[in-house]
């Protein structure tokens, strides 16, 4: 018995340090002196709690996500995001994680009375972030 325990621990270990070594998916590198930036609001704005967020981006187009063409990619908004999406991985879809896979290039956003943090991301047809990643200023934004 201690043998089979001792036999399943050692492969568990070596299968997590296998997937650890894992290579990320393909990673689609970014158009030279591509930018992505957030339009409006300002930074530092005062807004009411729901509010548009124009997007900005120079240097590339946008295509909706899943449709592959040189020089695009679609926009992430990032809400009181602290930590970045991994390189090579997918951005993640949630409540701070915004996905625009039809090529939107604006949203209505609706957030809680207090202070917020924006920052844009644009991300391939697949949402893995750009070589090197494609992202704007981070803007503060006060909601009443």
């Amino acid at each position: 018995m201690k043998r089979m325990l001792l036999a399943l621990a050692l492969a568990t270990l070596t299968c997590s340090a296998f997937a650890a070594d894992a290579p990320g998916l393909p990673v689609t590198k970014a158009t030279a002196g591509a930018e992505v930036y957030i339009v409006s609001p300002k930074d530092g704005a005062t807004v009411g709690q729901e509010f548009t967020v124009v997007f900005g981006l120079k240097g590339m187009g946008v295509a909706p996500a899943g449709v592959k063409k040189e020089g695009t990619g679609h926009h992430h908004l990032l809400v009181d995001v602290t930590d970045m999406p991994a390189a090579g991985q997918p951005i993640p879809k949630d409540e701070h994680h915004m996905h625009f896979g039809n090529g939107q290039t604006e949203t209505a956003l609706k957030l809680a009375p207090g202070t917020h943090t924006l920052q844009m991301e644009l991300a391939d047809e697949n949402h893995i972030p750009f070589d090197p990643p494609l992202v704007s200023p981070k803007i503060t934004v006060h909601v009443k």
